[in-house]
């Protein structure tokens, strides 16, 4: 399914740029628009090979969460080195609460990271925010992604 995301966003690339797709690109993406017109498929997630399980979690979703996942590690990481995953958990959720009642009410709207954030602590709690992902998120789900 990775495969397909990375096909879907070099095409995106091209189209926005205006440059024309590679033939495989072109070939694949007209096969899958013809299994929706053609009604072989009931949706274009089916037609382009976007399938999950039933019940199962959405691409666009695992994506978002592993983006906020790893941008929670590199808080821990690279700010909390010697602190225990529990009490890194306790920091970054009590961090996190204060950020979305504070900054991000303003930060969520810029599609750009506020420059005085790069190479400090909000940067990656923006990326973690920024990801689409559920934020903030409670402390025993923190200890899981850190120590996951």
């Amino acid at each position: 399914m990775l495969n397909t995301i990375d096909n879907l966003r070099q095409i995106k690339q091209c189209c926005i740029a205006g440059e024309p797709l590679n033939m495989n690109q072109a070939q694949w993406l007209g096969t899958a628009l013809s299994r929706f017109l053609d009604h072989r498929c009931t949706s274009m997630d089916d037609a382009l090979g976007l399938r999950f399980a039933q019940g199962g979690m959405p691409w666009w979703r695992e994506e978002a969460n592993r983006e906020r996942d790893a941008a929670l590690r590199d808080v821990a990481e690279t700010y909390m080195a010697g602190q225990s995953k529990s009490a890194q958990a306790k920091q970054i959720a009590r961090m996190s609460l204060r950020y979305a009642a504070s900054a991000w009410r303003l930060d969520r709207v810029s599609e750009d990271m506020p420059s005085h954030y790069e190479d400090t602590i909000k940067q990656p709690l923006w990326l973690a925010f920024k990801s689409g992902a559920t934020m903030p998120i409670g402390e025993r789900q923190l200890r899981n992604i850190l120590v996951g």
